[in-house]
């Protein structure tokens, strides 16, 4: 009973200790996301064969002179480890927040389906010793996470998100993220933010980008007349396949593909010369041995959001998804969510968005599934009456995992909190088109949140 007056004069106190402390400041941003000698910002991507190599980049202060990069097969006992050097190549870069070095280093040479650890620094301040595993050499069954938008408040509100589908994924071939990667092109603070919220899974998961409207700014805003140009960023910290369209270098790095274990992945810029990259997209499919085929892009051809239309890009790029019979698009860019499927026949809507004719984005005919999709907390609200797609979200940060298996493609769409959004199955037919099944529970359907 004595405790209780006792507590209350403590409080009383520390209350006015409190109020008589200066209110914190905010940490500078040029503090906060500073180089330094120590690597930072270690991404892992791809610019050859999954299954025999690998890319990294990372991040130094000026100061550092010679940069190096060591990997080798991972063993039990780290006492036995000894890495290979491996050649790097170093730029110097001009952010937001000042200079800064630039280092990639890409491992060739390796085996298929094998864990390898590697580390990065200057011979002597080290990264640690990080692991990945490199492809199968053929079709094998895989998992990736697919993100749309982070862009705004990345820090704050796309760190649990991220980490949310990590816990989920651990193992994960890849994370896909279809643009909008953050708010300002040229904002070094906020590319900060995005390759601190994964944090070292970037260095182990490998990343496979393509930009959005926010990853092209002018570098003078006040300039009226320069340019919009590709984030100074972008590809300073992403080393990435340049088998894009030769005659189109301003999109090196932003239009290319991979194959991984059975999939080819397709990275297109829909920000800049969408036309011109036609013919390039015409051979990548066509010349395709791969058993699926995945498109990823910014700017939906199927806008769920209101007020929102990219007729000119599904004129130029929907008869060549068609052709091809492409399985899976994945984008971003109206921050809401939308999946295509069968719609029920009762159930119609506004023409918004859709070519003459159509009722729904996907064709039975052709088997092509269309996604938009937002990992951020930005969000804009949905078209009103429009019916084209199965399953529609507003308000909600979702991630999906895909698995790829043999002749089944597996979809989850889930929420920030791990809750179960979407699910469907695609599976291959001989001689027909996809077959779509609608895996998500009935009492799950019904709770959709519908336009």
């Amino acid at each position: 009973m004595k405790i209780l007056p006792a507590l209350a004069f403590c409080s009383i106190v520390a209350g006015h200790v409190a109020s008589a402390q200066p209110a914190p400041a905010v940490f500078p941003e040029k503090e906060a996301h500073a180089p330094r000698p120590l690597p930072d910002r270690i991404v892992l991507t791809w610019r050859g064969d999954p299954a025999s190599s690998m890319a990294v980049t990372w991040r130094t202060d000026l100061s550092v002179t010679r940069a190096t990069a060591e990997v080798t097969r991972a063993l039990d006992s780290g006492k036995e480890l000894k890495g290979i050097p491996v050649p790097v190549r170093s730029e110097r870069y001009e952010s937001s927040l000042g200079p800064a070095l630039a280092h990639s280093a890409e491992f060739t040479g390796l085996a298929p389906s094998t864990l390898y650890t590697y580390r990065v620094g200057d011979g002597v301040n080290w990264s640690e010793w990080f692991h990945f595993r490199t492809a199968a050499a053929g079709p094998a069954r895989f998992t990736f996470i697919y993100f749309g938008d982070a862009q705004n408040d990345v820090r704050t509100h796309w760190s649990r998100v991220f980490r949310e589908a990590f816990q989920e994924a651990p193992r994960a071939a890849f994370t896909l993220h279809a643009g909008d990667l953050i708010d300002k092109a040229h904002n070094d603070a906020q590319w900060g933010e995005w390759l601190g919220a994964p944090g070292w899974v970037n260095a182990t998961i490998p990343v496979v980008p393509t930009p959005g409207n926010h990853e092209y700014a002018k570098l003078d805003e006040k300039d009226a007349s320069a340019p919009r140009i590709l984030s100074r960023n972008w590809r300073p910290q992403f080393t990435l396949p340049e088998n894009g369209p030769r005659e189109l270098p301003t999109l090196t790095e932003t239009v290319y593909y991979l194959d991984y274990q059975g999939a080819r992945i397709v990275s297109l810029n829909s920000n800049d010369l969408p036309a011109e990259q036609v013919p390039w997209l015409r051979e990548v499919l066509r010349n395709n041995p791969q058993r699926w085929t995945i498109l990823t892009f910014h700017h939906p051809i199927f806008s769920p959001a209101r007020n929102r239309d990219n007729a000119k890009l599904r004129e130029l790029w929907k008869p060549v998804f068609d052709e091809f019979k492409v399985d899976l698009v994945l984008t971003g860019h109206d921050h809401t969510y939308a999946r295509s499927g069968d719609v029920a026949p009762g159930r119609t809507g506004a023409e918004v968005n859709l070519p003459k004719g159509y009722r729904q984005a996907y064709d039975p005919a052709i088997g092509t599934v269309y996604v938009v999709s937002v990992s951020g907390p930005k969000m804009y609200d949905l078209s009103p009456g429009d019916a084209w797609a199965v399953r529609f979200a507003e308000d909600t940060q979702l991630f999906q995992l895909i698995t790829v298996d043999g002749d089944a493609l597996r979809y989850e769409a889930r929420t920030a909190t791990n809750r179960l959004y979407d699910a469907f199955t695609l599976r291959k037919r001989a001689g027909q088109p996809n077959l779509l099944e609608e895996t998500l529970p009935r009492e799950r359907r019904r709770a959709a949140r519908q336009p």
